[in-house]
């Protein structure tokens, strides 16, 4: 079967490619996560509950989406923070061995790691046991800030959770991504109503806002997606992608008229990561070249890699097969 390939399908094809050292640079929140599966309740105390598998992954709105970018072929950036302890060693190999460049993440002596303990049960529902550590610690100088914009694609993930970037140090970090010609990108995580003051100073900044429903309606106040998405390209936002878990994604974009796009028919077995991922995706195909219809077909194949395995990369395969995931693989109804 012949796999359609849109234009610009080679990374650096697109706008101003060769002036930048990377593709896409994602700042903020890193995790390393330890999942299992099937955990559909708590083993008795003193006691045991056998369970299928067990893993580790690199994790978090700039952990995950580095990562993932990286699988898909762009070249990556990732500007955060760990612990100095075995969690951090872990997370840095790993990135490095996938090829993202990792001189923009601190070690910090006196803080942990951030990390996450995740049941993941048979219908796919994570919960999770969470210690921020790091995360609330990661920072960036303005010699940090300039080299984190180094990039076509600036990618910002966490705001919530990055106790000492949020605020003023974010939006300078976007402000000087936008004033050096970069295209913007922007999620996070555990949003809620509190969240919105963090963000609503940086909308205007934000090129493409790509949050979950859920999220984005608690900042909003809004709850159907035209409305939530209205919301934030009222303040500023020029392309709002909405993530809807197993109902795929609206887009209202910049021009043209909004849509909607199926998820992919897929065996469900955890949603760690399926958010990373389509941002993943995302900025992947930006730093293509590609329109956001295309951008955001594409990002949908990712999620739905990452959906058919445990942990935040599940079953992400390279570009390759993610395009032909996009191209042939059943939408549902």
């Amino acid at each position: 079967m012949r796999i359609h390939r849109p234009a610009a399908a080679r990374f650096g094809a697109g706008r101003g490619f060769g002036m930048e050292p990377f593709d896409v640079s994602a700042v903020g929140f890193l995790v390393l996560d330890t999942l299992c599966t099937p955990a559909d309740a708590m083993p008795p105390k003193g006691g045991a509950t056998f369970v299928d598998s067990m893993t580790m992954t690199v994790a978090g709105t700039a952990g995950a989406a580095a990562f993932d970018c990286a699988i898909l072929g762009a070249s990556v950036r990732i500007a955060s923070e760990v612990g100095r302890d075995p969690m951090g060693d872990w997370l840095v190999a790993a990135l490095e061995e996938r090829g993202v460049d990792t001189a923009l993440v601190s070690r910090n002596p006196n803080v942990q790691t951030s990390m996450s303990m995740l049941p993941i049960g048979r219908d796919g529902a994570r919960a999770a046991f969470f210690s921020p550590g790091t995360c609330r610690t990661f920072g960036l100088d303005k010699s940090g800030i300039e080299a984190a914009s180094e990039a076509r694609i600036v990618l910002l993930g966490g705001t919530g959770l990055l106790d000492a970037f949020d605020g003023p140090p974010s939006a300078q970090l976007l402000k000087m991504a936008r004033a050096r010609g970069r295209t913007t990108v922007f999620d996070l995580i555990l949003a809620n109503a509190e969240t919105a003051r963090l963000v609503e100073p940086l909308l205007p900044d934000i090129d493409y806002f790509v949050p979950s429903i859920d999220e984005a309606a608690a900042m909003s106040g809004e709850s159907e997606p035209a409305k939530v998405a209205k919301w934030f390209k009222d303040r500023g936002v020029r392309n709002a992608i909405l993530t809807l878990e197993r109902d795929g994604a609206f887009v209202d974009p910049e021009r043209g008229e909004p849509f909607r796009l199926p998820a992919h028919k897929v065996d469900l077995v955890d949603t760690t990561g399926c958010g990373d991922a389509f941002t993943a995706g995302i900025a992947a195909g930006l730093a293509k070249g590609w329109d956001i219809r295309e951008c955001a077909r594409f990002a949908n194949a990712a999620a739905a890699q990452v959906a058919m395995g445990l942990g935040s990369q599940g079953r992400l395969s390279g570009f390759e097969g993610t395009v032909e995931a996009m191209n042939t693989w059943p939408l549902r109804d």
